[in-house]
């Protein structure tokens, strides 16, 4: 996953205020980045979690090692299932806040990992 001069990897400015900034492009509510596009997520809290609701992640090219949940203010787990079917599409996922979980997700994708981060708004 090489950056060229033509590819801006998507970053996370800030977050906060229930919304994030997107390598300069403003969300309100959750969201959804990888190294090539960011999109609103309707998921307000980790109850909204499911294999459904990640479904736009799947289909990343090249496919996803790592998935990183931000979980709001504190760290959550998620539900074994939901844990082994992303394990069973071979992508590792970690939960921590959002916080965290926005400055993993800025190394990461710098380092040129496939990563995305689904990423709950905190106010």
């Amino acid at each position: 996953m090489r950056a060229g001069p033509e590819r801006s990897l998507k970053r996370v400015d800030s977050y906060g205020a229930g919304g994030f900034r997107v390598a300069g492009e403003s969300f309100k509510g959750s969201i959804v980045v990888w190294a090539d596009g960011a999109r609103s997520w309707p998921v307000a809290s980790m109850a909204g979690l499911t294999i459904e609701t990640l479904a736009a992640l799947l289909d990343v090219k090249p496919p996803l090692e790592i998935l990183l949940i931000g979980c709001g203010r504190t760290m959550a787990v998620i539900a074994p299932d939901l844990r082994q079917a992303l394990r069973g599409r071979g992508i590792a996922v970690d939960t921590m806040d959002t916080g965290a979980a926005c400055r993993t997700y800025n190394v990461l994708v710098a380092e040129e990992r496939r990563v995305a981060a689904a990423l709950i708004a905190v106010d």
